[in-house]
């Protein structure tokens, strides 16, 4: 099997004239695909690879930029709802009808929105780091948090802060991320995203977070399993709201990792994957 960090990016051209970048490890199995949808600001190469290649044993793993990200054309949307929609033009184009969906932090959203846009194209759904639309509290980060991450040059030590907690075992894990996030592909690497994109996927963010109880009744129409999960300490998108959907979603598991923050699916890759793949098997 190929290795996320050596795999070639390829392009494919949606009917919604945008031209997509993606990469896809792992062999096709009777397994649907399982698409990953990235965190906030982040392209192809953020995605740690030995979470991707752990996920990727026994079934197709794909990543992509959506619409105005890093190599993908077009402009970035400023909404969720938009965000969706182009996620589901991007798994048309690749001619797939049933899918798995993992969603990571602002890809949470988005992997809910399609579960609600197109039931029918989604099988099982993991929603890591997420929170559900209309949530009090959710109205954009603290300061300190929009600081680390949403500066016009992202740095290692602000993606250490949030993604990481500040214990001697927090830290050295996430120095061993950033070993593979950064330093594991040698060539094809992705084009960085951009300021623009930064703007439009933050305003998405606020908007998501705009506090209206009666939509969290809209996660009720999500009748497919769902297996949540966070770290104990993340401070970007607070493991409360981890157990909020839990509540309101029909068919939902939930599980938290310990001296873990926004990064513990990639500080707990070995564990996480195993996690993902037994509630994708089941």
């Amino acid at each position: 099997m190929s290795s996320y960090s050596t795999v070639k990016t390829l392009t494919v051209d949606a009917t919604n004239g945008i031209n997509y970048a993606y990469r896809s490890v792992g062999t096709d199995t009777d397994a649907p695909p399982l698409v990953l949808l990235q965190h906030f600001r982040g392209n192809l190469d953020n995605w740690d690879p030995a979470l991707v290649d752990a996920l990727a044993q026994g079934r197709r793993v794909i990543t992509f930029d959506s619409r105005g990200v890093a190599a993908t054309t077009g402009s970035t949307p400023h909404t969720i709802a938009a965000m969706a929609e182009d996620a589901v033009d991007f798994i048309a184009a690749l001619g797939l009808s049933r899918v798995d969906l993992l969603g990571f932090s602002i890809g949470s959203f988005v992997a809910q929105e399609v579960a609600l846009l197109r039931p029918d194209l989604v099988n099982r759904i993991v929603l890591a780091s997420a929170a559900p639309q209309g949530a009090s509290g959710m109205h954009g980060w603290a300061p300190d948090i929009i600081e680390a991450v949403g500066g016009e040059v992202p740095s290692a030590e602000g993606y250490l802060r949030v993604f990481f907690t500040t214990t001697e075992a927090g830290q050295a894990a996430g120095q061993a991320v950033l070993g593979r996030v950064f330093g594991g592909r040698s060539e094809g690497h992705d084009v960085p995203t951009t300021w623009a994109t930064r703007l439009a996927q933050y305003d998405a963010v606020a908007h998501w977070g705009i506090p209206n109880h009666s939509l969290l009744e809209r996660l009720r129409a999500i009748t497919q399993p769902v297996f949540i999960a966070n770290g104990d300490s993340d401070r970007m998108i607070l493991p409360r709201y981890s157990y909020l959907l839990a509540g309101l979603l029909p068919d939902a598991e939930i599980k938290i990792y310990p001296d873990a923050a926004h990064g513990f699916l990639f500080q707990y890759h070995e564990e996480f994957a195993a996690d993902v793949d037994a509630f994708l098997r089941n």
